[in-house]
């Protein structure tokens, strides 16, 4: 076996980070894929055994799963530190983005904007193209089909975030009590060493569910917005299993119904962050400057961003120590398949509302919306290729119509 390198720096971790959110598109699944060849492979900070290990646990956990990977990894090679460094670097190219797009937009406005309903349409591909790869991954038999059109029917029928939340309960307990689990094997090279006591990690639970309990009782006694917002993005990112696009349903009841931000602004954005590298979750550094007006966009953004990862951070330091056990019990591994049932009924569900009624009003919308997705399903174009065509076919759509 080769030799693992010792420990690192933070402004290593930091570098390597920054390139790797510079460079990482298309979606989790090939974020980690960009670790492995990164981390294991070429720099060889861990081994396969326990990145495989890492990666079970961050798609155990809720949250973004890739930037928690890349947290895990950041504190075991360089600590505490290294972790909030592999994060910022992973997270600040995309966020930047995506923060001065808002800043754009409040200026020039969404409405009659050809090619921002262009980006409103290639939204509808790439959900699409979500649904259909993890109900294909996640709901592989009749049952489990079953619980996710249950989740979707209840979820269409009231789209509260309070009716989101008990769904994924729900099914997380269906999963527990008749759904067969057999936990993964152990592999026998892998013993995961955290450079921080269970102490540590004890504190970080307790500090994650304090917030999640006490910002929104907080928000009832002292009512302001910015505590109504970090409530809202600090819940999405608590709640949220699968990470990714599952984010879209639970983060649209959370800005939208108030009237933060309106539909066609969420649309846009949320097409828009196909196009640029690094964690999807980034979305939300868009959502706080919209919610803003110039020049405190950027103040919004990074509360948002702070807000919705801030979860991540506390499970990822919270569990490392004890996922051993925990990934060895048969009824976590149940739990979660009835959430990820729930996982695909609310993209489900999302896919119609507010992305295909936000997106799809004539035939041409249809046909560039049917053309998005085969880029990105069967001819495997990469996903910012397929935003610019899109925005593109949206403003000749506009010229024509």
């Amino acid at each position: 076996m080769a030799r693992m390198s010792g420990p690192g720096s933070v402004l290593e971790v930091l570098g390597v980070a920054t390139r790797l959110g510079l460079t990482s598109f298309g979606g989790p699944v090939a974020h980690l894929g960009y670790f492995h060849e990164e981390y294991v492979v070429r720099r060889r900070w861990i081994d396969e055994a326990r990145y495989a290990d890492l990666v079970a646990l961050c798609q155990f956990l809720p949250g973004p799963a890739s930037s928690q990977v890349g947290i895990a990894v950041g504190i075991l090679r360089a600590g505490l530190l290294g972790g909030v460094a592999a994060w910022l670097g992973f997270t600040l190219p995309s966020a930047v983005a995506l923060v001065a797009f808002g800043y754009a937009l409040k200026t020039i406005g969404v409405e009659d904007v050809g090619w921002l309903h262009g980006l409103k349409v290639v939204a509808v591909a790439v959900v699409a193209q979500a649904v259909w790869g993890m109900a294909r991954n996640l709901t592989p038999d009749r049952n489990r089909v079953s619980l996710a059109i249950l989740a979707s029917l209840v979820v269409l029928g009231s789209r509260t975030p309070a009716t989101q939340v008990l769904v994924i309960v729900a099914a997380g307990l269906v999963g527990w009590m008749f759904l067969p689990a057999t936990p993964p094997a152990s592999a026998a090279s892998s013993t995961t060493h955290v450079p921080r006591g269970k102490g540590a990690a004890l504190v970080s639970l307790a500090l994650f569910v304090a917030l999640l309990v006490g910002l929104p009782i907080a928000r009832q006694v002292a009512p302001s917005h910015p505590l109504a917002v970090f409530d809202s993005f600090y819940r999405t990112g608590s709640l949220v299993f699968g990470g990714g696009h599952v984010v879209l349903p639970l983060l649209q009841s959370e800005v939208v119904t108030p009237g933060w931000v309106t539909n066609e602004e969420f649309i846009a954005g949320y097409g828009a962050a196909q196009a640029v590298p690094g964690p999807l979750f980034t979305f939300a550094g868009y959502l706080g400057a919209v919610m803003h007006q110039p020049p405190n966009g950027w103040m919004g953004g990074v509360w948002t961003l702070v807000a919705i990862f801030l979860p991540s951070f506390l499970l990822v330091i919270g569990a490392l120590p004890f996922w051993e056990s925990l990934r060895g019990r048969s009824s976590s591994q149940a739990a979660l398949l009835g959430i990820n049932c729930a996982v695909v009924g609310l993209l489900l569900a999302a896919f119609f509302d507010p992305v295909w009624t936000s997106a799809i009003t004539s035939r041409a919308d249809f046909g560039l919306a049917l053309v998005a997705f085969g880029m990105l399903v069967f001819w495997r174009v990469p996903p910012w290729v397929v935003v610019v065509i899109a925005a593109t076919g949206g403003a000749l759509i506009a010229k024509v119509v």
